[in-house]
Order: structure tokens, then C-alpha cells, then sequence
């Protein structure tokens, strides 16, 4: 997959979520729902500026940050090992936020439902994937679990990322929970990423001591 290819669909995705949207603005009040609280209900509201555009050219313009990402990484030969799965990444960052675009402008025409619980299956699978990205990541200063261990050592890089990968997939399953318990969903999404990350930062620290042991205590 080439860089061109991606941006041609990212494009595609953010103009299918404008044009949607301009076609549903006639049916909006003049104030837009915009934020949900814990239990999915709407608590904030901005103008209709801010719900039409504001998605699409995040979309686009966090697309492009990420895409630029591997041109100035001074270990960019490395981003080029898992370049498939970083742009697959790209893509279905730009899907998620698409389609919070979508719930957005269904519940401001007037689809009332938990936009919390509509949420999690997507926030579940954009997680999933996060953890098979950083199976295949390799060292590099932008993308993955970047502690001063792991860009440190490239074999504490490989070992952390191994369990990250694991723990992120295992924290993306959990979050699930959070369709059969709805009032508890914010928990089963927040807490297991949480700990997944923190084990990670740790565990990086722990795998550098181990291996340079006998160095530290020169």
C-alpha cells in the first residue's frame, strides 16, 4: 500500500462524512450536540459549524500528521518493516472518527440512543488493531511504546512490544463487557487500557534492568 493510496481514501472517508452531513444540516437545531458524559448522554453542545466540519478536518489533518511521521523519524527504515500495518492503522483511525461523525449527526436529527454504548464495539476494534500494530512495530522514535528502555535497547523494544501487543488486544475484548453492563461500560473501556499501558511502561523498565544487570552494577 503507498502513502498516495491511503490519502486518497482518507479524503474519500472525510468528504463521505461532510457531504453526509450537509445533507442532514437542514433537519439540525441551532445548537449541536457534541459531548457525552460517562453514561452516554449528551452534556455539551457547539454550533453547527462545529458538528458539520470540525470531524472532517480532523480527519484529514491528523491523517496527515500521521503520514508525515515516518519522513522526519531519523529510524524511518524501520517504520518501513511494518509500513502495511501502520497505513491499515491510518485507515481505520480515519473509519473511527468517521464514524463518530455519523452518531453525531444521527442523534442531532433526532435518533435518541446511549452514544456511549454505540461507541464501544468501535473503540474495541480501533484498540484490537493498535495491539496487532504493535506486534509488528519496530524500533523507531514516533510509533509504539516508546520508553527510554525500549529506545534504548532494540531487544527491550521487541520484548515490551510483544506484551504490549498482547495486553492492548486483551484490553479491547474487555471493553466489550461494557455492552452487556452499560452504567459500568466507561470502566470496562478506561480501567483494562489503563493497567495495559502502565504494564508496559513497567515492564520495558523491568526487561532493560534484567538484561543490563551486570552493567549497572559496574
Amino acid at each position: 500500500m503507498k502513502a498516495k493510496t491511503v490519502l486518497l481514501w482518507v479524503i474519500i472517508i472525510a468528504v463521505g462524512a461532510l457531504v453526509l452531513g450537509l445533507a442532514l444540516e437542514p433537519r439540525f437545531s441551532d445548537r449541536i450536540a457534541i459531548h457525552w458524559d460517562e453514561q452516554g448522554v449528551a452534556d455539551g453542545y457547539g454550533s453547527r459549524f462545529m458538528g458539520l466540519f470540525f470531524m472532517p478536518i480532523l480527519i484529514v489533518g491528523m491523517s496527515l500528521l500521521l503520514l508525515g511521521i515516518p519522513q522526519i523519524d531519523p529510524l524511518k527504515k524501520n517504520i518501513e518493516k511494518f509500513r502495511n500495518e501502520y497505513y491499515i492503522f491510518i485507515l481505520i483511525f480515519a473509519g473511527y472518527f468517521a464514524y463518530l461523525h455519523v452518531l453525531t449527526l444521527l442523534y442531532n436529527v433526532g435518533l435518541k440512543f446511549n452514544m456511549l454504548a454505540m461507541m464501544i464495539p468501535a473503540m474495541a476494534g480501533f484498540f484490537y488493531y493498535v495491539g496487532v500494530m504493535l506486534g509488528k512495530a519496530k524500533q523507531n522514535y514516533f510509533i509504539g511504546i516508546r520508553t527510554p528502555w525500549t529506545l534504548q535497547d532494540e531487544d527491550v523494544w521487541n520484548e515490551t512490544h510483544a506484551i504490549g501487543s498482547k495486553g492492548f488486544k486483551w484490553a479491547a475484548l474487555m471493553s466489550l463487557m461494557g455492552i452487556i453492563f452499560p452504567s459500568l461500560a466507561i470502566w470496562f473501556m478506561m480501567v483494562p487500557l489503563f493497567i495495559a499501558a502502565f504494564y508496559t511502561i513497567i515492564y520495558s523498565y523491568v526487561a532493560y534492568r534484567r538484561k543490563h544487570r551486570n552493567k549497572n552494577n559496574i
